[in-house]
């Protein structure tokens, strides 16, 4: 894009997060500056009461693999909530992925992005 005189603004000129390629194959955009606003917004903000805080596991951008009939199927919501397992701060190993046949507990509230349909 050339430069004009005047300049046009930013908004008209820089790509957005679903102009710019994703590192995986078929999935679009990159997140924007306020995914990990939204993702902490939630993260304290959603405490039920009736859970302690150490059985409540929150996740952002980690692999959700949800079928054992297709192991390698998973999803990346942007942020969720499993409640009755160990929190990250309660676990000797980081936490790579949450695999639901082997947890045995489905996410309890999830968040994805929105991708408008005109893009």
């Amino acid at each position: 894009m050339y430069q004009t005189d005047p300049p046009r603004p930013p908004q008209e000129t820089m790509p957005t997060m679903y102009d710019l390629p994703s590192k995986l194959i078929g999935e679009s955009g990159l997140p924007d500056e306020f995914h990990r606003i939204q993702a902490d917004l939630l993260s304290e903000t959603c405490q039920p009461l009736t859970y302690p805080s150490e059985e409540i596991l929150l996740a952002s951008d980690l692999n959700l693999y949800y079928d054992p009939r297709h192991t390698l199927w998973y999803k990346r919501p942007d942020w969720y909530m499993v409640l009755g397992v160990p929190s990250a701060s309660q676990q000797q190993d980081l936490r790579l992925s949450y695999v639901i046949w082997q947890e045995g507990i489905d996410p309890f509230l999830a968040k994805t992005a929105f991708i408008p349909h005109s893009l």
